[in-house]
């Protein structure tokens, strides 16, 4: 069931919006910071107009972490700033570590292919391009990298976020464990190189993290 405020997925077609505020935990305080996430972060979320849903992406060994949240619209992603900002640094105290950065971001494509599970992983891919070439960034997202994540066992979602006006972006999968993670990373370096060769692309950073918390209600958007 959809959380409270949130219209049914497949009611309408959206163009979702996200923020994510990456901030450097100290690894010990993870599961403190999950515990707040789950009791403080998450009841408090759903009274905001246009709320979609919050994940949290974990990395136990460098301590970084990775909260997004999802809005239906644009309009709701910034009429959402003020009340989401002291939710975000009481979760940032919870982990013991600053708030880096916090971007947003276009939801350009959201593909599930099964449930992440609860041993998730996730493997992150932040690109740059030219902001005029972003629409054939997302074409080759979905018609050429997307089919073959499919043919990779334990594929379970993939997702692209973009900037328009910077041309930065955020290409991400999930899989089933840490095991499928790993056994698909020689398949994913060579899918990401075919990638930046056809889009011109350059690759900022590649991260993986634990699925720690998710509870995205972003529709299919393919």
């Amino acid at each position: 069931m959809a959380p409270t405020g949130v219209p049914p997925l497949g009611s309408r077609r959206w163009l979702v919006y996200a923020r994510s505020s990456t901030i450097a935990a100290q690894p010990s305080s993870i599961d403190g910071g999950l515990a707040y996430l789950r009791n403080e972060v998450m009841p408090n979320l759903p009274e905001l107009e246009g709320w979609v849903g919050l994940s949290l992406m974990v990395d136990r060994s460098t301590g970084r972490c990775i909260a997004t949240t999802a809005w239906e619209s644009e309009d709701a992603l910034h009429a959402s700033s003020r009340r989401v900002q002291p939710l975000r640094e009481g979760l940032a105290q919870a982990l013991h570590g600053p708030v880096e950065k916090v971007e947003e971001w276009e939801v350009a494509v959201m593909h599930r292919d099964h449930l992440a599970g609860a041993n998730a992983c996730t493997r992150c891919t932040w690109v740059q391009v030219d902001p005029s070439g972003i629409d054939q960034a997302i074409d080759t997202f979905k018609s050429q990298l997307m089919p073959e994540f499919e043919k990779l066992e334990g594929f379970r979602s993939a997702s692209l976020f973009v900037d328009r006006a910077t041309g930065r972006g955020v290409g991400s999968t999930v899989w089933a464990s840490r095991e499928e993670l790993d056994s698909s990373r020689e398949h994913a370096d060579r899918i990401r190189s075919m990638a930046t060769r056809v889009t011109g692309a350059r690759i900022l950073d590649v991260a993986e993290f634990r699925l720690g918390f998710a509870h995205l209600r972003v529709p299919e958007m393919v």
